[in-house]
């Protein structure tokens, strides 16, 4: 086993393609922001993914709602480009599911190469990401993979797996870069009481109340219906994990590369194949930082309050 701290952030910009199911929690409009807002990444696009939890067509829907944080809670009207991703999990590991997302993620990896990947976010389902390696086999040596799946290195069963784990055994059995952040790291790490979150984000702007209100909004909704007087339990912000990685927060180990089981069980190959596995978050550091990217952003940017 192979441990790695990183300390710093790369100085350079990180050429970047979001994949997220916005809409299913909240976690995802912390994420969106966050990267939209920091400079430190070069957005080249986003694609939304589908779940369960959005009503279909879910891929469409996400979208719908991807578009609304970009354009009026961040007011943005001029942006990278937004494709909708793919409704459905893959039919098989062998055969993709084409649409607009899976074509832009191929075109836009030819601008890159194995000394200068693209790094391709996923926080929600990774149909379109596994498509766009079965559509484009030589793409596993243009791009990296950092996401949020898996529930420990030891227990594959998680929310984004379960919803196509035909996805996940292509991208394990590919060559592609993996980095991922398990749900008990975000757990340890990650997990964000009701006034810890009302007192980061409550008073900074349209931005910090509009993602306040979500949190407050889902909170009452699903951590505590029946608790009304204990705001004890808090909730997890799951997929900023991925950035926490990116701007140089997290711990790392290097370990041998599992294959991904029908029933959702690991088998270990014997070869030389291997992923990172995010291990720890600076938390401290990365909510300071992405309250400090929103109050920049407010700065210079006029950004109206919305209901």
């Amino acid at each position: 086993m192979v441990l790695v701290a990183t300390t710093t952030a790369a100085s350079a910009k990180t050429p970047v393609i979001l994949s997220t199911d916005i809409g299913n929690e909240i976690d995802d409009q912390w994420a969106i922001a966050y990267m939209m807002l920091n400079p430190d990444f070069q957005v080249l696009g986003v694609i939304s993914a589908h779940a369960p939890s959005i009503p279909d067509p879910a891929g469409y829907n996400s979208y719908l709602l991807l578009r609304d944080e970009i354009e009026n809670r961040l007011n943005m009207s001029v942006h990278v480009p937004i494709l909708a991703g793919g409704d459905h999990a893959l039919q098989d590991k062998n055969t993709p599911r084409m649409n607009d997302a899976v074509s832009f993620l191929v075109a836009r990896s030819k601008d890159f190469s194995a000394r200068d990947r693209l790094t391709i976010i996923g926080i929600g389902a990774t149909t379109d990401i596994a498509s766009a390696v079965l559509a484009d086999r030589s793409i596993v040596d243009r791009i990296r993979v950092v996401t949020m799946a898996f529930g420990s290195q030891n227990d594959a069963k998680e929310y984004n797996v379960e919803n196509d784990v035909a996805a996940w055994q292509v991208l394990l059995e590919s060559h592609v870069p993996l980095v991922i952040g398990a749900g008990d790291v975000c757990q340890h790490d990650l997990a964000m009481h009701y006034e810890q979150a009302k007192a980061m984000l409550a008073k900074d702007g349209p931005i910090g109340a509009w993602l306040w209100n979500e949190y407050d909004a889902w909170y009452y909704r699903r951590v505590k219906p029946l608790r009304q007087d204990d705001f004890n339990k808090p909730w997890v912000i799951w997929d900023i994990i991925t950035m926490a990685y990116l701007e140089g927060m997290t711990k790392e180990e290097t370990k041998p590369r599992p294959i991904l089981n029908d029933d959702l069980t690991f088998s270990h190959p014997a070869n030389n194949e291997r992923v990172t596995w995010i291990t720890g978050v600076d938390s401290v550091r990365l909510w300071g930082d992405f309250q400090s990217r929103i109050q920049a952003y407010l700065r210079t940017h006029a950004v109206p309050n919305r209901p």
